[in-house]
């Protein structure tokens, strides 16, 4: 974190938010209700984490994310700084991801969940499919955190 001439705080971390939800808790006296966000952050060098966390309102919820999300980050490895060293696949809940290593200059090809993820972590080459049966980008940002920590480096 450096703090700018102006005296904001700046954080070395980029963040995304993927998804917004407006939940419900039922009480005696009714519903209360509370906002859930799904926040991405990740620093473009191989840091990166996916946190879900709930709030009053939405721009506490978010914060509130982003303050959990630097406390719980995964190193990715890259290859040559731009893709990933081996193909992998992982799963998570009903969701399952695959991705594959690709030449540089081919961009990341990637949707939903798995591809802000990726983003985030700094792999600009890689194709990446999503193959489970869900369309929750929760649970496909999850798994693609899940694959990612299944990478191991090569030591030449």
């Amino acid at each position: 974190m450096t703090i700018t001439k102006t005296g904001k705080k700046t954080s070395e971390f980029q963040d995304k938010v993927i998804d917004l939800r407006r939940v419900t808790r039922v009480v005696a006296g009714g519903k209360r209700f509370s906002f859930r966000a799904t926040v991405v952050i990740g620093d473009l060098k191989g840091r990166v984490g996916v946190v879900t966390a709930k709030g009053l309102d939405v721009a506490s919820a978010i914060a509130k994310a982003r303050r959990q999300a630097q406390k719980c980050l995964v190193f990715v490895p890259l290859k040559d700084g731009r893709t990933i060293p081996h193909d992998v696949d992982a799963k998570y809940s009903a969701a399952r991801v695959r991705f594959k290593p690709a030449r540089p200059g081919h961009g990341l090809i990637a949707g939903g969940g798995a591809r802000a993820v990726l983003e985030l972590a700094g792999v600009r080459d890689v194709s990446a499919k999503q193959m489970g049966r869900t369309t929750n980008k929760l649970t496909n940002a999850m798994a693609a955190l899940e694959a990612l920590k299944k990478l191991k480096t090569d030591n030449k």
